[in-house]
């Protein structure tokens, strides 16, 4: 019988003290894992403590995962924290815009440097820790509507989630034989800090963007509930290097 159930697995979600990462601990949270909120906001703290008060088994550890020994520390103690590790959500991103013809190269780097190099870094890492403890795990990374389309003004963030798209079959076409599922989510257009700027309503991109979705709406983090649990979950044991769209059916149009 096929299982969606996660109820005792660990999970470390990057990205997870505001927005779709909060989201998505949140889910596992309710489904009965163990999740560990990783995040450069000391916000992060008070988070998983609500959730722990609340009966939930939430930790939380405050790293900038663009600092590479903060980022081992951090994940380090994460898995401590746990007790072990069965799943990695890496939901932290940022993004800079600028006209292309002006974009500074100490923002690409600092875009790269988080949504890309640390993916990376943190893929390996939960990799190597499912290897230590007899193969098996679950790797949900993010990727965006921009892993398919350019974009405007935002270069480095369509280039890094492009990148996240292939690190993700990459990964998987390695460590899929060891039973270590990588996979990713490509959220749409959703409501959150992030898209601030889209979202006020007398900018001419809010009605063209809403326009397109079919569902007619953007999203939220309870969005991105549902299929990072199939993800972490027994049930997508077979699927490996998929880029799977939470977008409301932008993609179709």
């Amino acid at each position: 019988m096929v299982s969606f159930d996660i109820a005792g697995k660990r999970a470390i979600v990057t990205g997870a003290a505001q927005g779709l990462g909060q989201g998505v601990a949140e889910g596992y949270l309710e489904a009965g894992a163990t999740v560990c909120l990783f995040d450069v906001n000391p916000k992060v703290e008070e988070v998983a403590a609500e959730y722990a008060a609340q009966g939930y088994k939430a930790c939380a550890v405050v790293a900038d995962v663009r600092d590479d020994t903060a980022r081992a520390e951090a994940f380090t103690k994460a898995v401590e924290k746990l007790g072990g590790l069965d799943i990695l959500v890496t939901a932290a991103g940022v993004q800079r815009r600028y006209p292309s013809t002006e974009f500074p190269i100490e923002e690409w780097d600092f875009v790269m440097d988080i949504n890309l190099r640390a993916v990376f870094s943190l893929n390996q890492a939960a990799a190597n820790q499912f290897i230590a403890q007899g193969g098996g795990g679950k790797i949900i990374n993010f990727a965006s509507m921009l892993t398919f389309f350019g974009g405007y003004t935002v270069p480095a963030y369509a280039a890094s989630k492009g990148g996240v798209a292939q690190l993700t079959k990459a990964f998987g076409n390695e460590w899929a034989s060891m039973g270590i599922n990588v996979n990713a989510v490509a959220p749409g257009y959703m409501a959150t800090d992030m898209n601030t700027a889209l979202l006020d309503q007398s900018n001419p991109r809010y009605k063209e963007i809403t326009d397109r979705i079919p569902a007619h709406r953007w999203g939220t983090p309870d969005d991105m509930k549902g299929v990072t649990i199939f993800l972490a979950s027994q049930a997508s044991d077979y699927l490996s290097g998929a880029i799977i769209p939470i977008d409301g059916g932008y993609l179709s149009r």
